[in-house]
């Protein structure tokens, strides 16, 4: 089962942990979401729940949206920024309209955290990889940051799929997995989580039961 919520991320900060020693963490206005929709395999194919979070103003909702929820009667499911699915094992116990929030979570939990990296555009192999470029002296000058041969002549004669080569760096879904959650307060709506989250302020961050916790 798949247990997780929708959030925001605040910003990292540093708190002091066991000994004294100073933790990084990462603040996430978490919830409160609401439930949109419940899914079953009799009438999907499969078990999930729909999350809604962040809401809008109905004018600035799609007019497919409008169209979708009048036929559906359910004028809620056009009120919110951001929707999301959680997929669970069996069929859980939410009713459309229930309120999800932190709560879900306590201190000592241990989650997956996903988001979408910063997307810094065009990038060539050396910010991209880490390469470490040509060599700085022998006579060349222009050979820097280049990532030197890509392929070979008669054989393959052509570059292989998936070479490490320039091209757009980051705005990726990225999954941060085992962090333990230090603090959840719902009447805040704020979760602490040591370490880094992905993506950049204010971005959209779904937390949820991690799925490979380490022993």
């Amino acid at each position: 089962m798949t247990e997780g919520i929708l959030g925001k991320k605040l910003g990292m900060t540093q708190v002091y942990g066991k000994g004294g020693n100073t933790e990084a963490i990462t603040a996430i206005e978490a919830g409160p979401c609401t439930v949109t929709q419940v899914k079953t395999i009799e009438k999907d194919g499969y078990i999930a729940a729909k999350l809604g979070f962040g809401e809008v103003k109905k004018q600035k909702t799609a007019k497919k949206g409008k169209a979708k929820a009048a036929k559906a009667k359910e004028k809620e499911t056009i009120k919110y920024k951001y929707m999301r699915e959680f997929r669970f094992e069996e069929t859980p116990k939410m009713e459309v309209g229930q309120k999800i929030d932190v709560s879900l979570f306590k201190a000592g939990d241990i989650v997956d955290a996903i988001g979408i990296s910063k997307g810094k555009g065009f990038a060539g192999g050396v910010k991209r990889y880490h390469f470490n470029g040509g060599p700085k002296t022998h006579g060349q000058s222009d050979r820097w940051r280049a990532p030197g041969s890509v392929g070979s002549n008669t054989s393959p004669g052509r570059v292989y799929k998936g070479l490490r080569m320039a091209g757009h760096l980051g705005s990726a879904r990225i999954t941060v997995s085992n962090l333990e959650v230090l603090e959840a307060d719902p009447a805040r709506n704020l979760l602490l989580v040591k370490g880094a989250v992905p993506g950049m302020t204010n971005g959209l961050v779904i937390i949820q039961r991690a799925k490979r916790e380490k022993k």
